[in-house]
């Protein structure tokens, strides 16, 4: 169990779902005092949604870390981060059913993180995802889920394994600037246009509408859809 560099622990957690549901996988990332990814770990789920995978990020981080030193824990699903931090309460009230009397989806996991929460210090950091100048824990847990996802092979520090490759999508080596010319830095986070790439396969949009292989794709918190769509996973939840 991983403990203290200093007086918290700081990490981040990402799960990964090509298809959603399909091919998934799960990971985590710790930092030392400068922010420098030292510890990772990354799993294959098999096929899964992008909830579960990163519900299940969520709880493996948790279950490797020591629960006597605080953690902060820094999420682009907003879906996972209001499961546990404001829905659960409601959830446990009503018998684990939401407030429209249905049944709380991923409930195994989501009861499994309630109990790791207990008696320790969390905190929780929202930080958008694929952002030129963002957080670069999340984009390493999210290459690595990512990698799980595609490959379904375990992967992390432990094993030896290399850094994650970067993502597709990723901006070229040295982009810093906007098109405005001003530096990345200036941007207000979750300002931008999701970065696109052309899908290498047909798949299906959070929208309910389908989009074909070579046709532009963005990610948002529940997998990929079309770049209009790209909104808060789990917004229609009921809490």
């Amino acid at each position: 169990m991983i403990g203290a560099m200093g007086e918290r622990v700081v990490a981040a957690c990402d799960g990964a779902s090509k298809g959603n549901p399909g091919p998934a996988g799960w990971a985590w990332v710790i930092a030392d005092d400068t922010e420098t990814p030292v510890r990772w770990q990354a799993g294959a789920l098999g096929r899964a949604t992008n909830n579960v995978a990163e519900l299940t990020a969520l709880e493996r981080l948790l279950a490797a870390t020591d629960p006597a030193v605080p953690l902060e824990v820094r999420m682009d699903s907003q879906y996972a981060m209001k499961a546990v931090t404001t829905w659960l309460p409601g959830w446990k009230r009503n018998g684990w059913r939401t407030a429209a009397g249905k049944p709380v989806a991923n409930q195994e996991l989501v009861v499994r993180i309630d109990e790791l929460l207990r008696e320790r210090s969390v905190e929780f950091r929202y930080v958008p995802a694929h952002q030129v100048d963002g957080d670069r824990l999340n984009d390493f847990a999210d290459r690595a889920a990512s990698q799980a996802a595609t490959v379904q092979e375990d992967a992390g520090s432990e094993l030896g394994s290399p850094e994650p490759p970067p993502a597709p999508d990723a901006p070229p080596a040295g982009a810093g600037k906007r098109r405005s010319g001003k530096p990345a830095a200036a941007r207000p986070r979750g300002g931008s246009s999701p970065r696109t790439l052309k899908a290498k396969f047909p798949g299906r949009c959070r929208c309910g509408r389908s989009y074909a292989a070579g046709e532009p794709i963005a990610k948002n918190d529940s997998g990929w859809g079309h770049p209009e769509c790209r909104t808060a996973d789990g917004a229609g939840q009921a809490s």
